[in-house]
């Protein structure tokens, strides 16, 4: 009988840990909300601002939000500066993100002008088959 209890009480503790622990989905999204409240906005570069992070669950992409100022606020130069390319070496490197990219998921960047009242300059989507 008290073998049967000891079972009873590690099967409910299974159940109970189990049943507490978060999805990917729900990690990714609270990650992305604690990341913005805490640390934006948040200066990256001379001239890039990091404004947000969100998660966006129905397409499972994480989108960073920037806002840009002085020389790279200009689609132009932010084409010339192979900020695509850029972005794509960066997040390829990220050993911040592999949970994220090992789980398939989506990254977007999109930046916005200081100078044009907050006009896109420039947004780009990086999937799976992009990254690995």
């Amino acid at each position: 009988m008290k073998d049967m209890r000891k079972i009873f009480a590690v099967l409910a503790a299974v159940v109970l840990l189990t049943g507490c622990q978060e999805t990917m989905d729900e990690r990714c999204a609270r990650e992305a909300r604690e990341y913005t409240e805490k640390k934006c906005p948040v200066q990256v570069t001379t001239g890039v601002m990091m404004d947000s992070l969100v998660y966006e669950a129905s397409t499972r992409t994480l989108v960073y939000y920037y806002t840009v100022e002085g020389v790279l606020d200009d689609a132009e130069a932010l084409r010339t500066h192979n900020l695509r390319g850029m972005l794509l070496k960066e997040l390829r490197n990220s050993a911040n993100m592999k949970d994220y990219k090992e789980a398939g998921y989506n990254f977007r960047y999109v930046y916005w002008s200081t100078k044009e009242n907050g006009a896109q300059l420039f947004e780009t989507t990086f999937r799976q088959k992009d990254y690995q």
